[in-house]
């Protein structure tokens, strides 16, 4: 995991495919809340990453470990609890 004190509001996140996932919110204790808008079918509410898919921190980007398509089904709600959990 990379230091989370180096990741910026409106950093771009990919995956390790560099594909992109969203846009950095904030870092809320050691995960990265998504803009709203990077939430998909859930806009009306931030999701979460990990700090610990955080591979690197390159530039304006955050690379995680994992490829965007796996990363996606990784993300959290506010609660912790997995994204991949809600979806019916």
């Amino acid at each position: 995991m990379s230091d989370l004190s180096s990741v910026k509001e409106h950093m771009e996140v990919i995956g390790a495919d560099g594909v992109h996932i969203g846009v950095v919110d904030s870092v809320d204790g050691g995960r990265i809340k998504l803009t709203k808008k990077d939430s998909g079918s859930h806009s009306d509410h931030h999701h979460y990453i990990s700090g610990g898919l955080v591979a690197e921190v390159e530039g304006d980007r955050v690379r995680l470990s994992a490829n965007a398509d796996s990363a996606v089904l990784l993300e959290e709600e506010s609660g912790g609890e997995a994204i991949a959990d809600h979806r019916g």
